[in-house]
């Protein structure tokens, strides 16, 4: 492992020790109706390299969304023309291209401008499920509590290229590869995932694996859920344990992101002894060096259901 590695993998277990995170901002031109300029972010650990534009090849067949392909270093990638997919006008042109790893894939980025990093706490990104974003999944404070805070969307990358190419980000699960998943009677898994998309898909495994299982949408959720179980088995003379057999994670959510999610249940002795899976899209060795560090069972990159499937056996035979 190099020395720079070495350093990425200590600068996000302190951020992550502090429940921070950064995100990268930037614009895609003039929203629709408005003509104003917002800001947009996405986390800084997808983000592989920032170049200025360069020359890119028109492939047939091509979905609309899609501008063609980038060589980059040797590796031919597709290239994403992001304000049309949210249906801004760049009227500055298209300058820069964000080239981004995401949940196995290598993929870019056509942006009109790159502003800055800025270091944020999770508390300070609330869940944008419910004013109906669609390709939005949080709403940064980019000044915490200031009353008049500068604000950026955070998108949606699962939806978004499941929506730009869906044939290569398919859901289909074949039920016989998958297998089943026998839980301890009586538990659950107790999942938490912001995306919508990403839901859908945690949801079609676990049907297929016959899971029953809890599906919530960011890290508080399901804190607050597994304290009501918690007290709910008290009540009936038994553990949490008793109820909720292993705890399934993303990393990056509003609100509370998924490794303070997986401190608090490590770090309470009620608690402590579910076993937490990360499944993220923030793949690479580095992230998994920094999952190890916050007490995680196991980490599995989103999303290929045979290997969620296996995962969760292996944890729960650990468990005896």
């Amino acid at each position: 492992m190099t020395t720079s590695t070495m350093r990425d993998i200590d600068e996000r277990t302190n951020l992550a020790a502090n429940s921070m995170f950064e995100l990268l901002l930037f614009r895609l031109g003039e929203a629709p109706g408005s003509q104003r300029r917002e800001l947009f972010g996405i986390n800084v650990f997808k983000v592989r390299e920032i170049l200025v534009m360069p020359e890119i090849t028109a492939m047939v067949n091509m979905p609309p969304t899609v501008m063609g392909v980038a060589n980059i270093r040797g590796q031919m990638i597709t290239v994403i023309n992001l304000p049309k997919v949210v249906g801004c006008n760049p009227t500055k042109g298209l300058g820069i291209l964000l080239v981004t790893e995401f949940a196995r894939t290598t993929q870019a980025f056509a942006v009109e401008e790159v502003n800055e990093i800025v270091r944020l706490e999770w508390k300070h990104v609330l869940s944008a499920e419910s004013s109906g974003g669609g390709l939005v999944t949080s709403i940064a404070r980019l000044d915490g509590n200031a009353e008049n805070t500068r604000l950026a969307q955070v998108l949606d990358v699962e939806q978004i290229l499941r929506d730009v190419m869906p044939n290569e980000h398919k859901s289909d699960i074949d039920e016989a590869q998958v297998g089943s998943v026998k839980l301890p009677p009586g538990t659950v898994v107790l999942a938490a995932d912001d995306s919508a998309v990403a839901r859908m898909m945690i949801e079609q495994g676990f049907k297929a694996m016959g899971i029953p299982y809890i599906m919530t949408k960011t890290g508080q959720e399901a804190w607050d859920t597994l304290q009501s179980i918690a007290a709910k088995a008290e009540a009936e003379g038994k553990t949490v344990q008793d109820k909720v057999s292993v705890v399934l994670t993303d990393l990056e959510m509003p609100v509370m992101d998924g490794f303070t999610l997986t401190r608090n249940i490590k770090q309470d002795g009620k608690y402590k002894g579910i076993p937490v899976i990360i499944h993220s899209s923030l793949t690479g060795t580095a992230n998994e060096g920094h999952v190890k560090s916050v007490g995680a069972d196991a980490y599995i990159a989103k999303f290929v259901a045979e290997e969620l499937g296996a995962t969760i056996r292996q944890v729960l035979a650990r468990q005896g």
